[in-house]
């Protein structure tokens, strides 16, 4: 089939590469967002996708509002399918209808659980032991089309979103071109969402990120995995910020924030049990491993974090 592939960041990447790989589609055109500023220099930079897109020299499109600016550019593509991977706009009916077969999105939950944005962290902050990327046609509502392939995989115990971020682009792209087939050929099963189990989760902020040690030792830790690789978990000592990257459960009970171990192993009592920091920073110092981190700085037992 004559694929329009519309996606931006580098979960779009490989996805992307294995539909343009395959023997029996062709990539016809690539949508991504605009090139932005990036880092503290705000250089301009272009997505992802579009670096790919040109390594293979298939025309790139970029609009501001593909609402209003995409729509005869896509019609004289004469594609047979759009697939969106994680494009960042809201696409019109006029643009949904303008292929055979519509629009399908590689979305990154088993849905209709998380819908809307960051799925991958939420899955890891609410504590989840399994999620996976979900074939579905795309429709008006948010993620709310039909479901056409579900592929499952587990969550680790520490595994961080980053990491997760990165299994489920591969878990797209293993599958992506088989759905494609199945769509031409007139084999695929469509299976409504059950509106009612739907999870919507919100953008994820900055201060989402803070670190409650109150909570129990599961919540903190899903907390510090899901913040991972953005914004960061972080609480205060000293009036420094500690940003946290990796955590465990562990044993042991203290006042709440209060360090109960720091020698080898950096433990943090919680409202009930205690975290084990795996990966940290410091203010102003680079992300290590917690028993790096032990071997130079200041944390000692009874120091109380989050203050």
């Amino acid at each position: 089939m004559k694929v329009i592939f519309l996606g931006t960041p580098d979960f779009a990447v490989k996805p992307l590469r294995a539909i343009i790989e395959s023997q029996n589609h062709q990539v016809v055109g690539v949508v991504t967002q605009p090139d932005r500023p990036v880092g503290r220099k705000n250089i301009i930079t272009p997505p992802p996708v579009k670096v790919v897109a040109n390594e293979y020299n298939i025309p790139v499109f970029q609009y501001e509002k593909i609402r209003a600016e995409g729509v005869d550019d896509l019609k004289s593509l004469n594609a047979d399918i759009m697939i969106t991977c994680a494009y960042g706009q809201i696409l019109s009916r006029e643009i949904i209808d303008i292929c055979r077969y519509g629009i399908i999105n590689i979305h990154a939950s088993l849905l209709p659980k998380y819908r809307g944005a960051a799925p991958i962290q939420y899955a890891i902050i609410n504590g989840e032991k399994t999620t996976g990327v979900t074939v579905m046609q795309t429709e008006e509502g948010l993620d709310t089309g039909d479901i056409l392939e579900a592929f499952e995989t587990p969550i680790g115990e520490t595994e961080t979103a980053a990491e997760l971020f990165e299994r489920l682009s591969n878990l797209g792209a293993q599958n992506i071109c088989a759905v494609l087939d199945k769509i031409e050929s007139g084999n695929i099963v469509k299976t409504k969402q059950d509106d009612s189990l739907a999870t919507v989760v919100k953008t994820i902020k900055k201060e989402d990120a803070t670190v409650d040690f109150s909570k129990n030792c599961e919540t903190v830790k899903n907390l510090i995995n899901g913040m991972n690789p953005w914004p960061v978990a972080y609480t205060y000592f000293g009036g420094k910020k500690l940003k946290f990257y990796r955590a465990g459960v562990a044993m042991g009970q203290g006042e709440i924030g209060e360090v109960i171990r720091a020698d080898k192993k950096l433990v943090v009592a919680c409202g009930e049990g205690a975290v084990e920091i795996l990966e940290i920073q410091e203010e102003g110092g680079k992300a290590m491993s917690a028993l790096s981190y032990l071997n130079g700085r200041k944390l000692k037992v009874g120091d109380i974090l989050g203050r």
